[in-house]
Order: structure tokens, then C-alpha cells, then sequence
């Protein structure tokens, strides 16, 4: 089968989407299948600039969400153009992987899966660029609905996204959970110390990683605000952060306040194939997701990576991390917003690694029976055939 993955977002980037796209093409093409990718950013940059980002950015000052309508309506344009010029490599289905990348494709006659990553209207209020309850929000939750509706199949990445889909739209979804690539993200203690050497970490240190961008949802304040309890106990654990976004200010003040700024290293964004490296390296991962604005972590890819990469996992009981960690016995799960169950979890895995390490074991068995990429890959098959079949 010939597919095309299309989003209207820029691919590749740092984020769960363009991991799941990465990951997706390889389990397909383990199985067989031709696979292109198309994105916003095969779009010329002066394009992109000028004509998308620009103007979105002066319109979203003069009315919160008018911005975010107008590139979104310049993406989907975009990406639409971009289809019909590559209609002659004869795909016989598209998988889109945002609303606006499923219009697109709708338009150009291909036949189109959409695959639902998360809750596109509250996401963009959750991260501020517009209002709940404004015309902008009910104008782009109507797109979404618009969406949903003319696809043939539509895939979500958790139960809870499939419920949404059917709740605004009264269509239903299939829920295939989030996966990684297995053979990518595997156990590499054995690295340990040449990967510490060669990013800079003291070989003493107890680190504690965290692989999120810097957003409000993600909860990346919490164990900036756990860690002085932690480093009364381990004075030479050290917090590290990949990857960016708003909340970095934020994180560096509460360092600062409470001076352990030496004890927090924020990296910015990393490239996906170094996180791994930093996944060996570190003796706990920590996703540390809140609930925000209706918003709720779905089957997060970096908390199956620390589960596939052989490092002990503490996540919050939010959204899908309550559905991938048995708390115990591959992780453990706390309340969200909660520094002080964090601190407490910390010291609970540094104080006792060997049950880290068998709670890493179990993580790492789960992901290969449950998270495989070329499991997932063939649930999409099954998907990509009956939407062939409609009409």
C-alpha cells in the first residue's frame, strides 16, 4: 500500500506528534508499505513567514484567536496545494494527523484516515492563544467537528480522545494507544557512565529527567518545586529538562528563589535520537502532567520511552499515564500538583534502586507485549483496509 502521512504542523519537530509520525512510517514500512510525509514545512519559509506566521501574529494582538483561525487556514491551504502536486505519486489513502491536514486531504479526493492526537480547541486555550467560550473557540471547534465528519475512519490515541469524538461530533473513533519504536528505545545502562561523560554529568550524581516541553499542561514546575526537599537528602541530585517553551521563566525563578540553581539544567530542546541518550543516563524520569483547561495527558510517548529505555518512571494520575502505569509494579503514579508526593517518590526510588530497576524490568516487558510500533503499525492496516472498502 502507498500511504501518505500528512499534518499541517511542521514535521520534523520537537513534540509527540512528529515523534508518532516518525514511529508510525517505520512500523509501516517494517510491514511492506510505501510512506511519504507531507507538512507544513515542505512550504517555502518566506511562505510560511510572510504569509502564515506574520500576519497571524499581528491578528492574534488585535483579537485573541484570530490568528490561530488565519494560520491554521493558511496550513491547510498550503497543505492542500501540496497534496494535489504530489496526487501523480498515486497514494491510495492519506493519514491525516491534525484537522486541518484532514480538510486538506478531503479536498483532494484521496481517500482519508485521521488519526486524533489530542483536544485541538482546548489545547489552544490552554495555552493561551484564545479564549474558552469565544467566537474564535467555537469557530475552531467547529472545524474540528467538520473534520471528524467527512474523514472515512478516524483513530484517537487514548479512550478518553475517542469519548471526545463522539461527544462533539457523534462519530466514532478507534482507539489505538500511543506506541514507540522498540528497538529504538531500549535498555542501555550499560552506557551509562559514556553517555554522563560525554553530555557533561558527574558520574556521582543522582539525575532526575525530565523530557517535556516547558508548557502549563506538562506540569514542569512541580519538580523544580519538589527538588530542594529532594537535595536535603541527596545534596548532588541534579534535575535536567529537555525541551522548551513558557514555562522556562518560570522554572528558572523558582530555582532561583529557592538557590539551587546549580542543581537544575534546562537543555532546551533535544533531538529525539540524543533523548534516548539522557533516558540511560539518568536514574529516574519524571512526566509530571496536570489537567488544564479540559486538556488531560493522553498515552504520553515520553512516559512509554522511560518505560521502554530501562530508567524507573514517576508520572501524575492523569488522563492515559493512569491507563499505561500499574502503579507499584512498572511506575509509580501521583496525585498532580503535588511537590511534596513528588519529592517523596523521588527519595522513595533513590533510597531503594533495586526496586527501581525490577520496576524498569516490568516496564520494559509491558512495552514490547503492549507499546510495540510494529503492533501498532499493523491495528493501522486493519484501519487503512476498511476505510478502502467505504464509499
Amino acid at each position: 500500500m502507498k500511504i501518505l502521512l500528512a499534518t499541517a504542523y511542521e514535521y520534523p519537530h520537537i513534540g509527540g506528534l512528529s515523534t508518532h509520525v516518525t514511529t508510525l512510517k517505520a512500523g509501516l514500512e517494517a510491514r511492506g508499505h510505501e510512506v511519504d510525509v507531507l507538512s507544513f514545512a515542505n512550504i517555502a519559509p518566506v511562505v510560511r513567514k510572510l504569509y502564515a506566521q506574520g500576519p497571524s501574529y499581528v491578528m492574534n494582538k488585535i483579537r485573541k484567536g484570530r490568528g490561530i483561525l488565519w494560520t491554521h487556514h493558511v496550513r491547510q491551504n498550503c497543505v492542500q496545494k501540496l497534496i494535489e502536486k504530489n496526487k501523480h505519486k498515486n497514494y491510495c489513502l492519506i493519514n491525516a494527523q491534525d484537522p486541518f491536514s484532514t480538510l486538506a486531504a478531503l479536498e483532494t479526493g484521496i481517500p482519508v484516515v485521521s488519526t486524533v492526537h489530542g483536544y485541538a480547541t482546548f489545547e489552544s486555550i490552554s495555552k493561551g492563544s484564545m479564549i474558552e467560550g469565544s467566537p474564535e473557540a467555537k469557530k475552531f471547534q467547529s472545524i474540528e467537528i467538520k473534520a471528524y465528519k467527512g474523514t472515512r475512519k478516524i483513530v484517537t490515541v487514548d479512550q478518553r480522545l475517542k469519548n471526545y469524538i463522539k461527544e462533539v461530533s457523534g462519530v466514532e473513533a478507534t482507539a489505538i494507544r500511543n506506541f514507540i519504536d522498540i528497538h529504538s528505545f531500549k535498555p542501555d545502562k550499560g552506557k551509562r557512565q559514556e553517555f554522563r561523560a560525554q553530555y557533561g554529568v558527574d558520574q556521582d550524581e543522582q539525575v532526575v529527567f525530565i523530557p517535556r516541553r516547558l508548557v502549563p499542561k506538562n506540569g514542569v514546575i512541580y519538580p523544580a518545586l519538589s527538588f530542594p526537599a529532594v537535595l536535603q537528602k541527596y545534596p548532588k541530585a541534579r534535575l535536567i529538562y529537555a525541551g522548551e517553551g513558557t514555562q522556562m521563566a518560570e522554572i528558572k525563578r523558582i530555582a532561583a528563589e529557592n538557590g539551587i540553581e546549580d542543581r537544575v539544567t534546562l537543555l532546551g530542546n533535544v533531538p529525539h535520537d540524543k533523548v534516548k541518550d539522557y533516558f540511560a543516563l539518568s536514574d529516574i524520569v519524571i512526566v509530571p502532567s496536570v489537567y488544564s483547561a479540559g486538556v488531560e495527558e493522553a498515552t504520553s510517548i515520553s512516559a512509554l520511552e522511560a518505560m521502554g529505555s530501562g530508567t524507573p518512571l514517576i508520572a501524575c494520575a492523569v488522563g492515559g499515564l493512569k491507563e499505561i502505569v500499574n502503579p507499584g509494579v512498572d511506575g509509580l503514579l501521583i496525585e498532580e500538583k503535588s511537590a511534596e508526593q513528588m519529592a517523596a517518590a523521588i527519595m522513595e526510588l533513590l533510597d531503594n534502586p533495586e526496586r527501581g530497576a525490577e520496576m524498569a524490568r516490568k516496564a520494559r516487558e509491558k512495552i514490547e507485549q503492549e507499546y510495540s510500533h510494529i503492533t501498532a503499525a499493523a491495528k493501522y492496516e486493519e484501519i487503512y483496509l476498511s476505510a478502502l472498502q467505504m464509499k
